[in-house]
């Protein structure tokens, strides 16, 4: 091997391990020859020797072998013994290599077909699991998009544009069933597409916790480290799954600087914000909001019903002559509002259902298919929560709500209030004119009319009406 080509490998050895391992272990390196499978570097002492052969052995014996170097093992001797008998003499010293017994050496029969050195073929094997199957249904283009999730998606969509990494680490959180995982999906596939150079990994928390274990186990760390310190981009989805895990938020944390020091984009998703996850340790938490921290909100009455509508566009390939009654898509956007995978697969069932029966999906066929959904979705909200919570929001009693004062500061807060219990609650419209001061049920549908308007027109009523929606579901 000459020299040149060791410079080269130096420069693969600086992109994997960062720059100030390459400067303080790597770059004293001189290699001195490479004879019957066995590459001799100098080193300037003992200890130096030591440290890179403990912890970078694995990997320079990669680089080697993957150059097209035949080489069975790496052993590293004291610059200045090799060069001068003098003085090696005068210290009585042996022209030995440093501590032979940790020479990174693989065994005799781990050879593989081509006749692959040892290293290679491990390398080859872990890198099989390298990335988690990406889902065809989870891009952009089936994304919906509303005001509880349009900044992480635009954020999404800036970070699979490629190019200047600027949004690192971005860290996408909530709920389940709002969208993070689509996300995060939709980034590796345009990723994929736009810049196929480009070496994207995607995976669990879980999944890395694994890898880690096993690359413990197996005595391949630097075949680990390797791996995930020469992505392009790292994708680790639910990320609370490594709190408490102390080995293995270790090595993520170290897998995260390397990657930031290199300027390589890091994308994450938790069910949390990354202060808020217990058991993480405070320097990840730190690392994990340095970057764009972004939370997807849960679903709105617009976006789900947006959701539904999309996913029957998209039912009428497999389904061409299903009808669907006006007012169904309605009903489910009010009635299964936490999840929307549950949503979801409620209008899975229901398509699949009336397609079997061969009837259209109107009210009665839903609430029979849907039962068990419908129940489980039963919101147990009470009105007279909704009155309490809505006379804390604007500050006024709940007798002036319920009461007859028609005063505009009393009388919106009450619209409000009747608005709220007709979208939360299944109790009927005469049932809520009864706790409202026994007002008439065309008094509710007008103030239940009154509301929907003003969302339309007065942005401060709807960001009202939001907000205590919000502290009512959660």
């Amino acid at each position: 091997m000459t020299q040149e080509k060791w410079g080269q490998l130096r420069e693969n050895l600086l992109r994997t391990i960062g720059h100030n391992n390459y400067k303080n272990w790597i770059e004293p390196l001189e290699f001195s020859k490479l004879s019957d499978g066995v590459a001799v570097f100098n080193v300037p002492t003992t200890f130096t020797g030591n440290y890179v052969l403990r912890n970078f052995g694995d990997l320079i014996l990669y680089e080697l072998n993957n150059a097209g170097e035949r080489v069975q093992r790496v052993t590293f001797e004291v610059a200045n013994m090799t060069s001068r008998p003098a003085a090696r003499a005068e210290r009585g010293a042996a022209e030995a290599p440093v501590r032979q017994p940790d020479e990174i050496t693989p065994p005799a029969t781990s050879r593989t077909e081509g006749d692959r050195p040892a290293a290679q073929s491990r390398f080859d094997a872990l890198e099989e699991l390298q990335a988690a199957p990406l889902d065809a249904r989870f891009t952009f283009d089936s994304f919906v998009v509303g005001k509880p999730n349009e900044l992480a998606h635009a954020a999404a969509r800036r970070v699979a544009e490629g190019g200047m990494v600027t949004l690192n680490p971005l860290v996408l959180y909530g709920g389940v069933g709002l969208g993070k995982t689509h996300l995060m999906h939709a980034i590796a596939w345009e990723l994929q597409a736009k810049h196929p150079e480009l070496n994207v990994l995607y995976l669990s928390a879980e999944q890395f916790m694994y890898r880690f274990v096993q690359a413990l186990r197996e005595r391949r760390m630097m075949d680990f480290k390797h791996l995930f310190r020469s992505v392009d981009v790292l994708m680790v989805d639910d990320v609370q799954f490594i709190a408490g895990k102390d080995s293995t938020q270790e090595e993520f944390f170290h897998t995260f600087n390397a990657l930031v020091d290199q300027n390589k984009q890091i994308i994450i998703s938790a069910d949390q914000a990354p202060g808020e996850i217990k058991d993480l340790e405070e320097r990840l938490k730190s690392r994990l909001q340095c970057g764009l921290v972004v939370d997807l909100h849960p679903t709105d009455y617009e976006l789900r019903l947006g959701i539904l509508q999309t996913k029957v566009q998209a039912y009428r390939n497999t389904y061409p002559d299903l009808q669907i009654a006006p007012g169904v898509l309605e009903f489910l956007a009010h009635r299964i509002s936490t999840n929307v995978r549950v949503l979801e697969g409620a209008l899975t069932r229901l398509f699949a259902f009336a397609s079997l029966v061969g009837r259209e999906i109107d009210m009665d066929l839903t609430q029979d298919c849907l039962a068990d959904v419908l129940r489980a979705s039963e919101r147990k909200i009470t009105i007279e929560e909704i009155q309490r919570k809505v006379s804390d929001y604007y500050n006024i009693r709940i007798s002036d709500i319920v009461g007859p004062k028609r005063v505009r500061s009393f009388a919106r807060p009450r619209q409000v209030a009747m608005y709220l219990c007709k979208q939360l609650t299944s109790r009927s419209l005469p049932e809520i004119g009864r706790r409202f001061g026994g007002r008439d049920h065309t008094t509710v549908m007008h103030g239940v009319k009154r509301i929907e308007e003003l969302k339309l027109t007065d942005g401060q009523i709807a960001e009202d009406v939001e907000m205590l929606r919000r502290a009512l579901e959660a």
